[in-house]
């Protein structure tokens, strides 16, 4: 399926995984290869591939370390009939944090859920991220595609200098900016006023988050450090102003 104009499977993936706070995983039960489903929080990394903390006493963790092949379900949580609403099901490989990325997938998963602060050093527990293979996306009645990899994750090979500066901007924006979170999210993105902050910020957006409710704001172009992360952020504030 192409993308039409009111229509574009790949965005809408990419979408669906930076917003989606909780999803549904499903693993492969040690010995037996039955499968198991559990729900289960979810953050993204930089690239949008799901990052998961999970206790080593958990069956679905247990699962994983035997067989890391998962699949997770995640949708818009819709009000009404929730099979109206667009979900994915990603398909790949969980993969536990290597030393080297522990900081990004900590700093990222906490962004997105604070009060896992509490836990997330308690030694059973540990960071993990799903390494996809592919997707499946269902977005309505003969709106249903399969993505590749390349299609909904983000290239962050040349984006080195954005992740280094990426906490320190969201905690100016938060400190300092927050009127232009707000307007980002009602007057860009059609929210209702709440107490919108970032979350988490990469080459393709803006992450912003209230409460359980979550946005995003995807970017003009491109964006791979903090100079242009600056000037794009003002040129959006300034477009939000203007609808005012």
């Amino acid at each position: 399926m192409q993308p039409t104009a009111d229509f574009d499977p790949s965005a809408l993936a990419r979408s669906l995984l930076r917003r989606s706070r909780q999803g549904a995983l499903a693993t492969l039960m040690a010995g037996s290869g039955d499968p198991y489903c559990s729900l289960v929080n979810v953050a993204s990394h930089a690239d949008g591939s799901p990052i998961l903390l999970i206790s080593r006493l958990a069956l679905h963790t247990k699962n994983i370390l035997g067989d890391p092949r998962v699949s997770l379900m995640l949708d818009e949580r819709v009000e009404g009939d929730p099979l109206e609403g667009s979900r994915i099901m990603l398909a790949g490989r969980a993969e536990e944090a290597a030393a080297s990325d522990l900081e990004i997938f900590r700093r990222r998963y906490l962004n997105a859920h604070p009060s896992a602060e509490v836990f997330v050093d308690f030694k059973d527990f540990s960071l993990f991220r799903i390494r996809p293979s592919g997707m499946h996306l269902v977005a309505g009645f003969g709106r249903i595609v399969d993505l590749e990899p390349a299609q909904f994750l983000t290239d962050i090979a040349d984006a080195g200098a954005l992740l280094e500066a990426e906490q320190g901007a969201i905690e100016h924006m938060n400190a300092d900016h927050r009127e232009a979170m707000s307007l980002y999210a009602t007057r860009l993105l059609g929210a209702e006023p709440a107490d919108w902050h970032c979350t988490g910020c990469d080459p393709d957006g803006l992450d912003l988050q209230a409460g359980t409710k979550t946005l995003r704001l995807d970017f003009p172009q491109r964006v791979t450090g903090p100079g242009e992360l600056r000037k794009v952020l003002v040129r959006l504030a300034d477009e939000a102003r203007a609808k005012g």
